[in-house]
């Protein structure tokens, strides 16, 4: 529904929208794209719950209790392979994301380098010398031997700087990342190490959440639940960009970045995409782009959802959200209508002419992130041109206009029985799969 500045706006009269009506085909190249979505009512009455659905993903929500099992089972089993104490074994695992095949197989092959890369041994050319001085390197005060503390590269300060070196770095949200104080030295403090520095329990619990957080996050099959102070971990077999949610506080993400589900464009893209959209240049013009003008009275009117048929409430002009075309004339144009037309002499004009129209690319797709299909048009803005793109466009329309669709008779159920607003809604899901089986990245 649409809303005036000044007054509430409406939709237009049903009797104006056939909402059965066919697409239309692309005159410069029609090739196999209208027949891409042939049958997909029946295919949807035949496969109904069993269609295949492109975003079928394994996962399990795991306890704190649950995950801290598995790491430590899995900690347990490399320390006695490795023969080293369970601490270096966690560093191990978080230098090479728990792949335990991947650590089994350097160390077979060279067990001393394996513990060099996980930080926790010196390189033979960085091993420092043994020096009988009993002066720690950072406070420069002569201590007693037993006072100074080093780790396996022999840096030794004394217990005093390590403590105060801990407890800076815990209150700070430091875990796995405590390690030594010598400069350009980069080998880790085991855990035990570390807590036996800490001078309170209270920054014990929080050393002990935070390596928590970090063993989680280093390992390939594991992701903490990003819901506010949840403590859940989803689990999974194959790591992929795909859809879970916790079943305790039922949030839904992408388990691969832990950001809000974005398919069909992959992690990568919506860093960019979201990044571009923060950039305050860009986002000041998108302000402009909340309101539109009435193509016919010019009178200022502002969409707060519902579909792209709009109807003015002064001059009860009707017209398309999108492109402000005349409705009556619209028909089903979603797919021009829903493709961004590049000015193809725009490489020859000015270079604030060619600001100008990058920026409109970029509004005219970032408009789109308002609705039910937004994370198909940051895919879109990022493609290049050729013949997938317009195939994955012609999806996207299609997908668009069955929404549309839903959208309308959802606004007017009462004059639509059930079994109608099912199957638009099954018809739609249908398009969505297709999108996504072609278009989703695996």
């Amino acid at each position: 529904m649409s809303v005036d500045m000044n007054s509430q706006g409406s939709d237009s009269n049903e009797e104006d929208y056939d909402p059965n009506c066919e697409e239309e085909e692309e005159d410069e190249d029609p090739g196999d794209i209208e027949d891409y979505y042939d049958g997909v009512a029946n295919d949807v009455e035949q496969q109904g719950a069993d269609a295949f659905d492109p975003e079928e993903y394994q996962f399990t929500c795991l306890t704190y209790k649950e995950s801290e099992s598995t790491l430590n089972e899995h900690m347990a089993s490399l320390a006695a392979t490795l023969k080293v104490s369970h601490a270096v074994a966690k560093l191990v695992l978080v230098s090479f994301h728990w792949q335990i095949s991947e650590i089994l197989e350097r160390h077979k092959s060279n067990a001393a380098q394996l513990l060099v890369e996980a930080r926790v041994q010196p390189t033979s050319s960085k091993h420092a010398m043994v020096h009988s001085s009993h002066h720690c390197a950072v406070c420069m005060q002569f201590v007693r031997k037993e006072n100074l503390l080093s780790l396996a590269c022999q840096h030794q300060f004394c217990r005093s700087c390590w403590e105060q070196h801990c407890t800076v770095l815990v209150k700070d949200g430091v875990g796995v990342g405590v390690s030594c104080m010598a400069q350009d030295c980069l080998l880790r403090t085991p855990e035990d190490f570390v807590f036996s520095l800490l001078p309170s329990e209270e920054l014990k619990d929080k050393y002990r959440r935070y390596l928590f957080r970090d063993y989680v996050e280093s390992h390939y099959q594991l992701q903490l639940c990003p819901g506010a102070d949840c403590p859940m971990v989803i689990q999974v077999q194959e790591p992929k960009a795909r859809r879970v949610q916790c079943n305790r506080c039922n949030e839904v993400f992408c388990f691969k970045c832990r950001q809000m589900y974005h398919a069909p464009t992959d992690c990568a893209t919506i860093r960019k995409w979201l990044t571009k959209c923060a950039d305050d240049s860009e986002t000041a013009n998108y302000i402009s782009a909340h309101t539109k003008d009435c193509p016919k009275c010019n009178i200022c009117i502002e969409k707060n959802g519902g579909c792209n048929h709009m109807q003015c409430s002064k001059c009860k002009h009707d017209f398309c959200w999108m492109c402000l075309g005349d409705w009556k004339t619209h028909g089903s144009e979603y797919y021009e209508c829903s493709r961004y037309k590049e000015n193809p002499d725009i490489v020859n004009q000015s270079q604030q002419a060619q600001a100008r129209e990058a920026l409109k690319k970029y509004l005219f797709y970032f408009e789109r992130c308002r609705y039910t299909l937004q994370y198909t048009y940051p895919y879109a803005y990022y493609m290049e041109s050729g013949p997938r793109k317009k195939l994955f466009e012609y999806q996207q329309a299609q997908l668009e206009a069955e929404i549309e669709n839903l959208s309308w008779k959802v606004e007017r159920a009462d004059s639509y029985d059930r079994g109608d607003l099912e199957n638009q809604m099954h018809i739609a899901e249908q398009r969505r799969r297709t999108l996504l089986k072609d278009f989703h990245d695996t």
